[in-house]
């Protein structure tokens, strides 16, 4: 599936087991494209995707930060991830 690359990602439409692998790639194609802020995202359910994303975010060498969303965007429904410019 080819994603849109724009400052939010809705990862209601996949699976658990695709959501890391969609994010890895989502950050590196924002990163390339100067976007140095998303938003993913991942709903308030059972909070299995948002442990998934967060996962992926603490290891990741491209995120310089991430926090849930402000209430108006999605609250903890949502995580806003800030990038590294590309280059650094």
């Amino acid at each position: 599936m080819r994603l849109p690359i724009e400052d939010v990602l809705d990862l209601h439409a996949f699976a658990p087991k695709e959501v890391a692998s969609v994010v890895e790639e989502y950050l590196a194609q924002c990163r390339q494209a100067g976007i140095p802020e998303v938003r993913l995202i991942h709903g308030k359910g059972t909070g299995t995707q948002r442990a998934i994303v967060r996962q992926l975010l603490m290891n990741h060498p491209d995120v310089l930060s991430f926090a849930d969303a402000p209430s108006e965007r999605g609250g903890w429904g949502a995580t806003v991830v800030r990038l590294k410019p590309p280059g650094t």
